[in-house]
């Protein structure tokens, strides 16, 4: 390279000279090497001072080799996610990090190495909520080790948390909390303060992911890496279509029946959609993504209280559209969130509602939300003269809907079959129905579709064909299990598989009933245990017929058996565990902390599934 002129910088004529030395002795591909070399360095070097330093670093000292210029700070951003959408953030936050030249590596809190925190240097944390306040399933080793004695100090570190969550639960965003208090209890450094998210988690997380990013960034942006100046530009060509929850594919009904048999207290459907054309793919134990509508009777219903037109304009994140619209397909207007309960607080004056927006009434916000609707508060606390656009400001974005797929594309190709429960109940003495629920049950006509994406759940996909399996599930929790048999048979798996199943009424609800014999009996399915809980005194749940058949449950694991548990988180799942301990206590020999740490090590391993709701 020809010698450079000298610019107007900030480095000294030394430095300069120094500089150029380097420079004019380095061919194309060198020069190329040592911008993105620079690209790279830590991300501390954000001044015009600490590339001085850089440049003086590559000056061979007096007789020897360059000195190494200093080390990167490594990005380490570590997910906890329940239905994905914190594993999703987390890969985006990631490449961002690594298009800004940051060293960064993405971490699943499930697969972390907890030892290796003591050594962590920028941490960068998203954690999903589940339920009232606990932390993923997948996570739950992770919040145990750092909310221990074990946790080291750790002044070393800094770190910012994204926390999401659900603000119709009182306990909103707690498990990033808990992680945030955590950190800094442990002397942490804070890189940036918490941001709390609720279910229309999008705009603020992307803000937040921005923000952090370029706070760590290094100085040389605007140099280019040579992984990206090597990267061939590809004209003429356009990636794939790929449907996601913004961009769901809309999937024919095949098939939509009621499995439940006459006289049942509940309706259960099995759905089959088509997935023809759609490029979308899916592994047994992922779920289906449904984009629903609400329903139009509720909609006619709010319209009529407020007394507003279907007609009326109004503008939503996606552009003009009628009120009426807006209210069948973008906002979620059943459950009453605390944005919702503080906005008509504000339009109608109301001293109830203002009484419950006091710090005191946490309790009493969190009951009045679970026991109202949004049609009720508005019908109790009328707002006469209200305009469209005051109403839906109160509104928060509807949201998808999560179900496990209930079928294998190796025994259906090109569909996605669910089993669904349809929500119905009475409040206030009103029929309410599932917003997503009622919407499938209602999906029945001959042209009817639906909008859906393939959500991946890797934490409940199947192991090896010869690794026994144990499943565990109630309700339409058998979906996911009807997917694996599917699999296996088309696989023809070797490895032995067992299930508990559990429903109200054997004549009536035993969904799928004549699969099972038939896999039963071609030796597909080897064993199978039923608990059908409103047939016989005392009821009989799963958890009952796994303690019957404890000293083989228990040798299954000692075997090598992966265990699955799908349905209700708040009361099955937990009594599934607590049957599976009174089951390592007795037949382990353990008491009830070796036990414990027995069942704590089957998740750590990945041998203790769960994929509750």
């Amino acid at each position: 390279m020809t010698k450079l002129e000298f610019p107007n910088s900030t480095l000294t004529t030394d430095q300069w000279e120094q500089v150029n030395r380097l420079a004019t002795s380095l061919n194309h591909e060198q020069a190329i090497w040592i911008s993105g070399y620079f690209t790279g360095l830590s991300h501390q070097a954000r001044t015009a001072t600490a590339a001085s330093d850089i440049a003086t670093a590559l000056v061979p000292p007096p007789g020897g080799e360059p000195t190494a210029a200093p080390a990167t700070r490594l990005l380490t951003v570590l997910f906890a996610s329940e239905t994905g959408n914190s594993r999703a953030l987390a890969k985006s936050l990631t490449e961002a990090a690594k298009g800004k030249g940051i060293e960064a590596r993405l971490a699943d809190m499930a697969d972390y190495k907890t030892r290796g925190l003591k050594d962590e240097q920028d941490l960068l944390v998203i954690a999903s909520t589940h339920g009232e306040g606990d932390a993923p399933q997948t996570a739950v080793g992770f919040f145990e080790f750092l909310e221990s004695r074990k946790a080291p100090k750790l002044p070393q570190l800094r770190f910012a948390v994204l926390a999401l969550g659900d603000s119709t639960y009182e306990r909103y965003c707690e498990a990033g909390k808990r992680i945030d208090r955590r950190l800094e209890e442990l002397g942490a450094q804070r890189l940036a303060d918490r941001v709390d998210c609720d279910v229309d988690y999008e705009d603020a997380a992307a803000a937040w992911i921005a923000a952090v990013v370029d706070s760590l960034a290094p100085a040389a942006q605007t140099t280019v890496s040579v992984a990206a100046s090597a990267a061939p530009v590809r004209s003429g060509t356009s990636a794939p279509a790929t449907f996601d929850k913004k961009t769901p594919f809309q999937a024919e009904v095949i098939d939509n029946i009621v499995l439940t048999g006459r006289g049942s207290t509940k309706e259960t459907r099995h759905i089959e959609l088509s997935l023809a054309e759609s490029g979308l793919t899916y592994q047994p134990g992922d779920a289906l993504g449904v984009v629903p509508r609400n329903d139009p009777a509720l909609v006619a219903s709010l319209l009529e209280r407020l007394s507003l037109s279907t007609d009326a304009p109004v503008t939503v994140k996606q552009g003009a559209t009628s009120l009426g619209e807006a209210l069948a397909g973008t906002f979620e207007i059943t459950a009453v969130t605390p944005r919702f309960l503080d906005h008509w607080a504000e339009v109608t004056g109301a001293a109830e509602l203002q009484a419950l927006r006091e710090g005191d009434q946490k309790e009493a916000r969190t009951a009045f939300q679970h026991n109202h609707h949004i049609l009720d508060i508005v019908s109790r606390f009328p707002a006469p003269g209200i305009d469209a656009a005051q109403f839906i400001a109160g509104l928060r974005p509807l949201q998808p809907r999560l179900y496990s797929i209930a079928s294998s594309l190796a025994a259906a190709p090109d569909e996605a079959h669910l089993t669904v429960s349809t929500v119905r109940y009475a409040l206030h003495d009103l029929q309410r129905t599932g917003v997503a629920s009622g919407y499938l049950a209602a999906r029945t006509e001959d042209d009817a579709t639906v909008p859906v994406y393939i959500q991946s759940n890797d934490h409940f996909h199947l192991p090896a064909d010869d690794v026994p399996i144990l499943m565990i599930g109630a309700g339409t929790g058998v979906a996911p299990y009807r997917a694996f048999m599917q699999e296996r048979e088309a696989r023809g798996a070797s490895g032995r598989s067992w299930l508990f199943f559990g429903e109200r009424n054997f004549r009536s609800d035993f969904l799928y009933q004549v699969e099972w014999q038939e896999l039963l009996k071609n030796g597909v399915l080897s064993r199978l245990d039923l608990a059908f809980s409103r047939d016989a005194a005392p009821k009989t749940y799963v958890q009952d017929r796994l303690r019957r058949q404890g000293r083989d449950v228990y040798a299954w694991l000692e075997e090598g058996a992966l265990l699955y548990v799908c349905g209700d988180g708040t009361h099955m799942a937990p009594d599934v565990h607590a049957a599976l301990t009174d089951i390592v206590v007795e037949h382990g020999r353990l008491d009830r902390d070796g036990a414990a740490a027995y069942l704590s090590a089957l998740q750590r391993d990945r041998r203790y599934r769960l994929d509750v709701y």
